[in-house]
């Protein structure tokens, strides 16, 4: 099962119009439990700043759905958003000069190699780190890019099974990632030696929102794998499915998971005394 094929296809249909991207976020804040849990921790981490202005670092910025929502509740910020990927970034930069958002740069780059040095305030890195052989380098350049005070936001898949690495039924999205995914050990081992502290870290897709995964998410994208054909089918699959879906997610939202298939991490680098 591969996932960029099906993004690819998604992204040739909302660069047609604004308005289809925008709505195209919202089905994705929707209908991923992991932007739930992202779009709440950011909240949260910029009522630390108070009213103050933040530079943000979007690393891995994708189809800029983050950007978009940052933009919206974050302010006042500055956003600073990149990706390996030159079509990806392209396809941002024309989406927000139409739309006139501002406060936002894109730019192509990759994050073993990036060299700022505390410029921002906040980095944003989700469904990233499971695709870079070379973490610790990266999480070396996140600790000298962020200020002093700064936090550094992950979101991931875990090592329990948040690649589908355990379900034999299927192929995975293992074949795109250069790690089965993290624990909350993981992060401490590989963060905490360059100083970062762990501020908050749980596991998301529990029992509930692993359901929630599979019905609204996995046999979706296996359908379109499948044959493209599957796209006008896709309607009648969720006004069946999404009301189950919901619910579950709503359960993972509001449960402490013990374990779950994601994680996110919350580091903060040390202030300077």
């Amino acid at each position: 099962m591969q996932y960029d094929p099906v993004k690819n296809i998604f992204a040739g249909i909302i660069n047609y119009h604004p308005f289809l991207r925008i709505l195209f976020y919202k089905i994705l804040d929707l209908m991923f439990l992991r932007s739930w849990y992202v779009r709440r921790e950011l909240k949260r981490i910029r009522r630390i700043f108070g009213d103050r202005k933040i530079e943000i670092y979007d690393a891995g910025t994708g189809y800029g759905q983050y950007v978009y929502f940052m933009l919206n509740n974050m302010q006042p910020c500055s956003i600073y958003a990149v990706d390996v990927k030159s079509d990806w970034i392209n396809d941002c930069m024309a989406f927000f000069r139409k739309t006139g958002k501002k406060d936002v740069t894109f730019a192509i780059e990759d994050l073993t190699k990036i060299e700022h040095k505390e410029k921002f305030d906040l980095i944003v890195t989700v469904d990233v780190m499971e695709h870079i052989e070379d973490d610790v380098r990266v999480f070396d350049n996140f600790y000298r890019a962020l200020k002093p005070g700064g936090y550094l936001l992950i979101n991931t898949p875990s090592i329990y099974g948040g690649s589908d690495v355990y379900d034999e039924d299927d192929e995975s999205f293992v074949g795109e990632h250069a790690r089965d995914g993290y624990s909350k050990e993981d992060f401490e081992e590989k963060l905490h030696p360059f100083g970062f502290k762990t501020f908050e870290t749980f596991y998301t897709y529990g029992h509930w929102g692993e359901k929630a995964w599979r019905y609204g998410i996995k046999y979706p994208i296996l359908m379109v794998n499948y044959s493209k054909f599957m796209l006008f089918l896709l309607p009648f699959y969720f006004l069946f499915t999404f009301p189950f879906t919901l619910v579950f997610m709503n359960l993972d939202f509001k449960s402490k998971n013990k374990t779950g298939t994601g994680i996110t991490f919350v580091a903060e680098k040390k202030s300077e005394v």
